[in-house]
């Protein structure tokens, strides 16, 4: 397929409920914070995983919808397909001597894994199949207002070894935050994705999702999180026609109450707006609340 030929910039809005939307395992699992301001993130890996994860339910067993970073994947084994297909003698740790064949092992994990022609990946392991700066960069998702993480006891009503079978019952922790509502801002590269063959295609099962990747992928840790707002900015040319900060400030999710007394506790506490008057010359903009999935 043919790359995508705009750049693309987007904000994207999703909030969480009563749940725990990106631990920290440096902070005993609790959700991740801005300490000096108290404002939620969530880390673009986070994110991404989640993309990987819809796409490889909603296009298993496509060609060209396979994903390389995945739980129980051996990286170097895949990587060895690149090899076998392109009927080239594999060295350890090196690329190809020959420029044309290093192009070829590494367009055909571009051409086969979704995950690395969209965010890129770091091949040199073992069985050599270079790098690829990914054409869709995320920064971390930040929470509109800060957020207020907190913790409770549970009970298991069973233990785990029979010297605690006395007890009855063992106890633990739950970590959440009561809302939150984050924004992620992110880039897509019509220049990188020249080189990973990144496709229109590609950008839009990346639209579709973000906007479904919690409703299949639910658990009881994270609580309710909802795919809210994606505001896509398209420019008309491969550079860009604005910076991209310019276009992101146009961009605000302010309380509906323009005095609140309350902590916000739902999504309709707040109203998302796009100041379109002032779009720069050369870019448009769409806003979605809802993309279908596609199977």
């Amino acid at each position: 397929m043919e790359a995508i030929k705009n750049r693309y910039d987007f904000v994207f809005y999703f909030d969480v409920e009563n749940g725990n939307p990106n631990g920290d395992p440096d902070a005993g699992n609790m959700p991740r914070i801005d300490a000096e301001t108290g404002i939620g993130i969530v880390s673009d890996v986070c994110l991404k995983r989640k993309v990987r994860n819809y796409v490889d339910l909603t296009r298993e067993g496509t060609a060209g919808y396979r994903i390389y970073v995945q739980n129980g994947a051996v990286l170097n084994d895949r990587n060895k397909e690149a090899y076998i297909n392109n009927d080239i003698k594999q060295e350890s740790k090196k690329l190809p001597k020959n420029l044309e064949d290093q192009v070829k092992v590494t367009k055909f994990m571009c051409d086969n894994f979704y995950d690395i022609r969209t965010f890129g990946a770091v091949m040199t392991t073992e069985v050599n199949c270079g790098q690829v700066r990914g054409p869709v960069q995320l920064c971390f998702s930040r929470s509109v207002e800060p957020i207020m993480p907190a913790e409770m006891s549970i009970t298991r009503m069973a233990v785990t070894n029979s010297k605690d079978a006395d007890k009855g019952k063992t106890m633990g922790r739950k970590e959440y935050v009561p809302y939150g509502l984050y924004r992620l801002e992110g880039f897509v590269s019509a220049s990188l994705a020249e080189k990973s063959g990144f496709s229109d295609d590609d950008l839009n099962l990346l639209w579709e999702a973000l906007m479904n990747m919690f409703e299949n992928d639910r658990s009881s840790s994270r609580g309710l999180m909802t795919s809210r707002r994606l505001i896509v900015f398209r420019h008309e040319s491969r550079l860009g026609n604005a910076p991209a900060h310019r276009l992101f400030d146009l961009v605000k999710a302010e309380r509906a109450d323009a005095n609140p007394s309350r902590p916000g506790r739902h999504f309709s506490d707040y109203m998302i707006s796009v100041d379109e008057g002032n779009l720069p010359a050369g870019v448009t903009v769409r806003s979605f609340d809802y993309i279908p999935p596609q199977e």
